[in-house]
């Protein structure tokens, strides 16, 4: 389930009342954490945090002309999912991260190549999120990405 927005706010007043607030802690908890040089957009029938056109010139090789794309949020039908591309490109970094999450929650970790999903939002793991969140610096994601994807 895609939302259509123009601006973050208007995404988050279309998700159901009962994850608002939720999303809302989940995407502050990411904005407050991650290191300087990411900014929040809107693409992709989501809400997220890439590296600007100013910054990064060369953009997303699949989307020419748009900022290079790290972490999005999505209100999907039956849960809330993250997506973060540090996950899906960097091993150390997803072992780090599946070895951690039994420590800050009780539930089963369910996720996929770079989507986190989290079917209830009593079940998210903020404290581990924001430490996930300044893992890895604009640097370091240009660097991930241009070694793996930019051939």
């Amino acid at each position: 389930m895609q939302i259509q927005a123009v601006s973050i706010e208007d995404y988050i007043s279309r998700i159901p009342e009962e994850r608002q607030e939720s999303f809302r802690k989940l995407f502050d908890t990411i904005s407050n954490n991650l290191p300087e040089g990411f900014e929040e957009n809107t693409g992709y029938g989501m809400v997220g945090w890439g590296v600007p056109l100013k910054t990064y010139p060369a953009g997303y090789h699949c989307t020419p002309g748009s900022p290079l794309p790290f972490i999005n949020l999505a209100s999907q039908k039956n849960f809330i999912a993250l997506y973060h591309m540090g996950l899906y490109s960097t091993p150390e970094l997803l072992d780090w991260f599946v070895s951690e999450y039994p420590k800050y929650s009780r539930k089963k970790l369910d996720m996929g190549k770079s989507c986190v999903r989290f079917k209830k939002v009593e079940d998210i793991p903020f404290e581990l999120i924001a430490e996930l969140s300044k893992k890895m610096t604009v640097q370091d994601w240009i660097s991930v990405y241009e070694s793996q994807y930019k051939k």
